[in-house]
């Protein structure tokens, strides 16, 4: 197989005018799934057993089936039901982008959720005891205390989430929505070259979650200054009576 350099940066720079739009697809389904995911974990971490309930029924239901099926659902269901045809959302929601944010966002709040809910697990008592026996309100003692500790331990997990997500949204391109994957399957309709074509989209990608995890990894080591020392800080520190 003789490789075709021209033909694969000229792929390439074809692919990168797409990457607004997947871009935009991970901005947007990340945030509006990062806002539900907190109401879900409200929800799911209530004492009212129906908002428990709908919360992990929720949860079964968007972490259970399959995202492409979702997401036609949503593109392919919403216009069936005369309601949301003739209501203020249905120019929002026949939108191919639209819908393929709200699939995304419905199913990575179901995931992010229960990565949440495991951070807020594993904060110690002890530490919430402290905050209260300090006098800090419950406003103070979840900005504090509970959100950055719980952040910090659901952080790795969620890392992951991130990346699955920027990966999930090769699936829009089943809706017509024209993002790097969308492209490479124009291109490979109009040249039979799958090989060369996924190649660069499979890099292109790669960029992006390599760039999202040194990300990540700025954030933890931002929210855990004190697990980094330094090999001079440790041999300066003073030994103790038993060594």
């Amino acid at each position: 197989m003789v490789i075709d350099f021209a033909f694969l940066g000229d792929t390439f720079l074809k692919l990168s005018a797409a990457l607004p739009v997947t871009l935009g697809l991970f901005a947007c389904s990340f945030l509006l799934g990062g806002v539900l995911a907190l109401g879900i974990l409200a929800m799911r971490m209530s004492q009212w057993r129906v908002m428990s309930s709908f919360a992990r029924g929720y949860i079964l239901v968007f972490r259970g089936s399959p995202l492409m099926i979702q997401l036609f659902l949503i593109y392919y269901g919403l216009g069936q039901f005369g309601v949301i045809r003739h209501s203020f959302l249905w120019p929002l929601l026949r939108e191919p982008f639209i819908c393929a944010v709200l699939a995304l966002a419905l199913c990575t709040a179901a995931y992010t959720a229960e990565i949440l809910r495991g951070g807020l697990l594993a904060i110690p008592a002890g530490q919430i005891e402290a905050g209260r026996a300090c006098g800090m309100s419950r406003l103070l003692l979840l900005r504090r205390i509970i959100a950055p500790v719980m952040l910090r331990y659901a952080l790795p997990a969620y890392s992951t989430e991130a990346i699955l997500l920027v990966k999930s949204t090769a699936l829009a391109s089943l809706v017509t929505v024209w993002d790097v994957t969308g492209v490479a399957q124009q291109i490979i309709q109009r040249t039979y070259r799958t090989m060369e074509v996924f190649l660069c989209a499979a890099a292109i990608y790669l960029i992006l979650n390599f760039i999202i995890v040194q990300l990540y990894a700025l954030l933890e080591r931002r929210l855990t200054p004190h697990t980094r020392q330094s090999p001079r800080t440790l041999a300066l520190k003073p030994a103790s009576k038993g060594e």
